[in-house]
């Protein structure tokens, strides 16, 4: 009768033994071929490999009670800098999970940048705590998680510079107030313009926003140069560059940050921050918004605060409103780190074209908003290898660089580029809408002026001229050629 083959001890899951050269996943070095099992280069024997302790059974415990668990020290609940992915991964343990309540004194709807900017000043600045924010998928989902991250204040008109300034003042100081490292860097924006008509735009441009404050200086093309030696000054050839704008304050914010930023600080106050819950609804009755519908049930609410911004139509049709706003698409593409290239955001002010560089050296580019009305999120070949065209048209060292990935958002346009903040005609039911191109930059000033509107009924003089009413009494602010591309 044959006895039983002893089985091998089995190596404990998920580890390798250290079997040498020659081991499963390693590789023999040349020099050190085996020409037989077992043997050296030459036939000799070689000596037995060492294997890892862990390979084999474990010796016995002495004691063989089970031992007792070490408590873990809780994970901070703010990070920044390099945390934030790993931080977007166990995001349970930033926001305070609380059951969805049948009532708030504010529903914000969007959980976007501006909608959390909203909820926090209403905590932080008014003591108004009673607040949920109501996001249908998840934190930054929409606009906020796909914008190219630009702040800047050189607008175009004396409505929109002021409004752009205090937000740009107010970006300055947010990571300290908000207790969070959002990246934010000054670099400088340089707008390259290649027509005369586009640098006379540009000069006048300056001029204004000298008045109020807002730096910006008309450069030659030998200082363009001297901002940016890798600028090709002929346009590829097609269109040379007579000039340039150049705006110091321009600067950058990892937007990621931004919104964990908004809404840990909101949390920490008592706001009720719900992802994954969808309004379906507004609870409108005698001319005033009284509360929402939504997949997890009906939510009554003393105000309702939409920033939902390629969706406010949708929104404000379920209060009987109807927008002036057509949703376009706005795509942008990231190649593979290169070498470093750039300072700050270069643009073209006629190729509809910019491009800035991460700190990981990968190439950032963005274009113009396209025509076409859509709510699909999909990026499209076409936008990538025309924006790759002119990208090289000005930076020609760019060619060398590899696209790695691209995407796209919607963006809420309005009939004069500039957004509608303010009350409606549907009492309780508030806008921050038509964010455009311009919403992440104006997200500070945006969350702390209609925070002030809701909480007091008073409308700061700020966002004064962008309330709904201004497009039925003929008061619009037209600044499409600020708002074309960034």
């Amino acid at each position: 009768m044959d006895r039983p083959r002893a089985r091998r001890p089995r190596r404990p899951r998920g580890l390798r033994a250290s079997l040498g050269p020659g081991a499963a996943g390693g590789r023999v070095p040349p020099g050190r071929r085996r020409s037989g099992p077992r043997q050296g280069p030459r036939g000799a024997r070689a000596p037995a490999p060492r294997r890892a302790l862990l390979v084999g059974r474990a010796r016995p415990r002495a004691d063989p009670r089970p031992r007792p668990r070490r408590a873990r020290a809780p994970r901070a609940a703010t990070l920044g800098g390099d945390g934030v992915v790993s931080g977007l991964l166990r995001h349970r343990e930033f926001l305070r999970r609380v059951p969805l309540e049948p009532r708030y004194d504010v529903v914000v709807i969007g959980g976007g940048v501006v909608g959390l900017s909203i909820a926090y000043n209403l905590a932080a600045r008014h003591g108004i705590r009673r607040v949920a924010v109501l996001e249908r998928a998840y934190l930054g989902a929409g606009a906020s998680g796909r914008n190219t991250q630009v702040v800047r204040a050189n607008y175009n008109t004396p409505e929109t510079v002021p409004l752009y300034k205090a937000s740009l003042e107010l970006w300055r100081t947010l990571g300290q107030e908000l207790d969070f490292n959002i990246q934010f860097s000054t670099q400088g924006e340089l707008d390259l313009v290649h027509t005369r008509d586009a640098l006379e735009v540009e000069r006048d441009k300056a001029l204004l926003d000298a008045a109020y404050g807002v730096p910006m200086e008309i450069l030659t093309p030998d200082e363009v140069l001297e901002r940016c030696p890798h600028v090709d000054l002929t346009g590829g050839g097609e269109l040379p560059v007579l000039g340039a704008s150049y705006h110091p304050p321009g600067s950058f914010a990892r937007h990621d940050s931004v919104v964990w930023a908004y809404a840990t600080a909101a949390t920490r106050l008592g706001v009720h921050v719900h992802e994954g819950v969808e309004v379906t609804g507004l609870d409108v009755r005698e001319g005033r918004c009284r509360g929402v519908m939504t997949t997890a049930g009906p939510v009554e609410a003393g105000a309702v605060v939409s920033a939902v911004a390629g969706w406010s139509s949708v929104v404000a049709r379920m209060a009987g409103l109807r927008l002036p706003i057509s949703t376009h698409p706005l795509q942008a593409f990231v190649t593979e780190p290169v070498r470093h290239v750039i300072d700050g955001l270069v643009s073209s002010m006629d190729l509809y074209v910019y491009v800035s560089q991460t700190a990981r050296g990968e190439l950032l580019v963005g274009a113009e908003i396209l025509p076409y009305n859509t709510y699909s999120q999909r990026s499209t070949f076409d936008f990538l290898a025309e924006a790759a065209k002119r990208t090289i048209m000005i930076l020609p060292l760019a060619a060398k660089a590899r696209a790695m990935r691209q995407w796209a958002g919607l963006c809420d346009m309005t009939p004069d580029s500039s957004p509608i903040l303010g009350r409606t005609e549907v009492e309780g039911f508030f806008l921050a809408a038509g964010m455009g191109t311009w919403g992440f930059k104006g997200a500070p000033i945006f969350g702390r002026t209609m925070a002030e509107l809701v909480a007091t009924g008073r409308t700061p003089e700020l966002i004064a001229p962008f309330s709904p009413e201004r497009f039925a009494a003929d008061r619009m602010v037209p600044d499409a050629a600020s708002a074309g591309t960034h």
